[in-house]
């Protein structure tokens, strides 16, 4: 068969298992999730999923995928419990405004060889919520891993008596089968690398992306340095920084600098020297083919101790992560990118002016829009960075990994596909969820007329600038 063909197909069966369920009720679309949910939440069906997915990518450590799940499912189910999302779901009388929710469609969603599991578990979570169903375009190297969670996916869906077809996958994953996915659906939903967001929004479906990660955090002079080293070192090396949101580099007030290099150290962290850092840098930044470099794929999701021995870098055993001291901040210094390792670059501020355009410095680099954060109790340090920083989330005294998507700590909503807004090429700076796959119906009934007098309207501005002739 070809492509076209092959889709075709999956995408047909697709709107015949979403047509019937279309009217479905709410009580029934929430059954219908919860049965989903619960096989991508038992201990014994994630316990495989994370040791299918390590051992087909190589990627990542079992018990943090098996606790990524865990968090992440029940945290989408969480969010949506209680939620409408069928008929009626919004009422404003004064307005003479009612809103309906409808079905999208058909839903391609294409998932990260990094979380081939958690992705398409969370996601496929948030579109069933709308009856809308989907079909998964896998990353090659985690294609088995997204056919397993389909597989278990597919046993919720007839526990409640759904059609089976309400969530498929490609079942041979490659670029040209997830292009022409993209072609057929409805909406496209990328989580992923920059090229597949990138075919995404080029393939003349509607389409929610991601932007590239490069997060950064601040420690500063007021902060608890215990608690704050404790929570990036949890971050950044927990699934060996699979995930986009994981620290790639802290930025440390110089009054408490040297004490928060002794933390990182009682967290089993080795600070390179000098020339252990550029050996460090031509073992990760690789030639590409365009001319370029790229980030090598045998550091990603790897160990510290397999990265250092890959570089050729001598460190104490049972090293958790590796430390690099940044130079001058953007392209004049490779760690200054996002390092998807637990390699974690390090710099030194005097004054929070200093820290932001350091900050700055890095995520306009890389990762534009996604995320930084900050150890403070100062509010006004917290007010300036939420008023200068051109991200689209900021965590206050929180391990960005775990924050940053949402968790029982914080109100973030649990996602794993973050839209960075127009600076990350985006069309929202949301955690894209259950809301985002809703149509919507306004219904506007007339009002009392409530039109406001040219006095009420530009009184104040008359008197501070002389009011014109009309």
């Amino acid at each position: 068969m070809q492509n076209i063909e092959i889709i075709a197909d999956l995408v047909k069966k697709a709107r015949a298992a979403q047509e019937r369920i279309a009217n479905y009720t709410q009580e029934q679309i929430d059954e219908l999730c919860l049965a989903v949910g619960w096989e991508v939440y038992c201990d014994e069906n994630v316990a495989r999923l994370a040791k299918r997915a390590v051992e087909e990518t190589g990627m990542g450590r079992i018990e943090d995928k098996i606790a990524k799940h865990t968090v992440k499912v029940l945290g989408v189910l969480k969010d949506m419990r209680g939620a409408r999302s069928v008929g009626l779901i919004e009422r404003d009388v004064a307005r003479g405004i009612s809103k309906y929710a409808k079905p999208v469609g058909v839903i391609g969603a294409l998932t990260p060889v990094t979380n081939p599991t958690v992705t398409p578990a969370s996601n496929a979570l948030a579109i069933l919520k709308g009856r809308n169903a989907v079909i998964f375009g896998p990353h090659p190297r985690g294609g088995e891993s997204c056919k397993l969670t389909v597989q278990f996916m597919r046993r919720g869906l007839a526990k409640v008596g759904a059609p089976l077809d309400l969530i498929q996958s490609i079942e041979t994953p490659g670029s040209d089968l997830s292009g022409e996915l993209m072609q057929q659906v409805d909406l496209v939903v990328a989580t992923g690398g920059p090229k597949k967001v990138a075919a995404a929004y080029s393939s003349g479906t509607p389409a929610y992306g991601v932007g590239a990660g490069n997060a950064v955090q601040i420690i500063a002079e007021d902060a608890d340095i215990v608690d704050a080293v404790d929570k990036v070192s949890l971050s950044k090396t927990f699934d060996y920084s699979t995930s986009c949101s994981s620290e790639s580099s802290v930025v440390i007030q110089e009054r408490v600098y040297e004490q928060a290099l002794a933390e990182f150290k009682k967290h089993r962290a080795h600070l390179c020297t000098p020339e252990e850092k550029e050996r460090l840098r031509r073992w990760m930044w690789v030639p590409s083919k365009k001319g370029g470099s790229g980030l090598n794929p045998q550091v990603v999701a790897q160990p510290a101790e397999v990265v250092a021995g890959g570089a050729g870098i001598s460190v104490p055993p049972g090293t958790q992560m590796l430390l690099v001291l940044g130079g001058t901040p953007g392209k004049d210094d490779a760690f200054s990118a996002e390092k998807l390792c637990p390699v974690l670059a390090v710099w030194k501020y005097a004054t929070l002016e200093d820290a932001i355009a350091i900050v700055t410095a890095l995520t306009n680099y890389a990762g534009f829009g996604h995320s930084c954060g900050i150890h403070t109790f100062r509010d006004d340090y917290i007010e300036q960075l939420a008023l200068r920083m051109k991200s689209s989330r900021i965590m206050v005294r929180q391990p960005q990994a775990p924050a940053n998507g949402g968790n029982f700590f914080n109100g973030m909503p649990s996602a794993v596909t973050l839209g960075c807004g127009t600076w990350g090429g985006n069309i929202t700076t949301e955690n894209i969820n259950y809301r985002h796959f809703l149509n919507i119906t306004w219904v506007s009934e007339p009002i009392m007329p409530v039109r406001p007098t040219d006095e009420e309207m530009w009184g104040a501005f008359w008197k501070k600038f002389g009011k014109p002739a009309r």
